[in-house]
């Protein structure tokens, strides 16, 4: 889906296909048919972006056949799909029963997140549409915050600049400039912008920057437009941001409260949670146990348009505060936008999509309500014909 800026840009809304659990060829694209094209229909939309997840094994393969990649293109093309961008943080198996801290490996110390990273952007390369600025990929904040060290961080410097040049390679062969989001998340050495600011110092900002993902931002307990005015002040772009929601308790020591936590507090996920004075557990089930006092955010992406089982809420007032100074301005700050909800499937019994036709439904329903948030704050909707135009 397509939105103008006032200020002329084309901004690219779409959902993340993380929330699908194949990870070959032939299953991703027929999640494609099941879920993204009833999605775009229940839109009523001409075209959706969709934020590719793909596991490494089939971006590696993928990056090496281009002719694999050109059929993919006119598979998307034929079903109204478009990819401006790839969330390349999970590495593979994000499905599985128990995820956990395996999200975070390998880290941006071993040559396979090179690989992954760069095997992704030399697909997205051959997956842009053709009117297209640039194409994004999202990536982890280098690791999980143990063990880091000076010489881990004087590693991960030679890593990124190394990625650049990879990237910037990618551009000179293809004509397409791919940039790399890296996405701070609590518990990891990137968490706060302040951090993103110190540890992303001296990148190459023509091909590196930031994912700022708006559930994270809310877990922080970070003010948006501080947060954003960090990042600028830093000279860091922001080349991609997921519109999500965290799940947010006033008083989790209430009996009630706390009941409603537990069940979210699920076994596949990790769900950091952090107080808004400073508290922090690696985990819900941790944090419930340690019983320290609310407020509370907690790391869960929870369905933009529905609310979470009461007395809980989302941190949408972060979500809504965030967006209007990323686009609400006068110049918007970053052109590609994806829904970020994975976990629908993990989500307490009475919540989670009864089918696939349901959770089509949901995806809709959540790529809706972003696209309305936006369209509140004067962007409007490009059709076809304008795109041809």
């Amino acid at each position: 889906m397509r939105l103008r800026h006032p200020d002329g840009q084309t901004i690219h809304l779409g959902y993340c296909t993380n929330v699908h659990a194949g990870e070959e060829l032939p299953e991703i694209v027929g999640q494609l048919d099941t879920y993204a094209v009833t999605a775009r229909r229940l839109l009523g939309a001409d075209r959706l972006g969709v934020g590719l997840w793909l596991a490494a094994p089939v971006a590696a393969q993928l990056a090496a056949d281009p002719a694999a990649v050109d059929r993919l293109r006119r598979d998307l093309d034929a079903r109204g799909l478009e990819v401006v961008t790839c969330n390349g943080f999970p590495y593979r198996a994000f499905h599985a029963p128990v995820v956990k801290h395996a999200v975070y490996q390998p880290d941006w110390l071993t040559d396979e997140r090179m690989a992954y990273t760069v095997d992704l952007a030399r697909v997205l390369a051959g997956l842009l549409p053709d009117d297209a600025a640039r194409g994004s990929v999202s990536t982890l904040p280098l690791a999980w915050r143990t063990p880091w060290t000076a010489r881990h961080r004087a590693a991960a410097g030679g890593r990124l600049a190394e990625l650049a040049d990879r990237l910037q390679a990618v551009h000179a062969r293809t004509g397409r400039l791919i940039r790399v989001g890296f996405e701070p998340e609590p518990g990891c050495v990137l968490e706060s912008t302040e951090q993103v600011a110190e540890g992303l110092s001296g990148v190459d900002t023509r091909y590196l920057g930031v994912c700022l993902d708006l559930a994270h931002l809310a877990c922080g307990w970070e003010e948006p437009g501080a947060a954003l005015a960090r990042l600028a002040g830093a000279g860091l772009p922001v080349v991609k941001v997921q519109v999500s929601a965290a799940l947010e308790a006033d008083d989790p020591e209430q009996a009630g409260t706390s009941a409603a936590l537990r069940g979210y507090a699920e076994p596949r996920f990790l769900h950091q949670t952090r107080s808004a004075a400073g508290h922090a557990a690696d985990d819900l089930a941790d944090a419930l146990d340690a019983g320290f006092p609310g407020p509370w955010r907690v790391h869960y992406h929870v369905p933009l348009h529905a609310a979470p089982q009461p007395p809980l809420h989302a941190t949408l007032d972060v979500l809504r505060d965030a967006l209007a100074v990323l686009v609400g301005g006068d110049r918007a700050l970053c052109d590609h936008l994806e829904v970020e909800t994975y976990t629908w499937n993990v989500l307490p019994p009475a919540q989670r999509p009864s089918g696939p036709g349901r959770l089509a439904e949901g995806i809709a329903a959540e790529v809706a309500f972003a696209r309305d948030e936006l369209l509140a704050l004067g962007l409007r909707e490009r059709s076809v014909r304008e795109m041809i135009h």
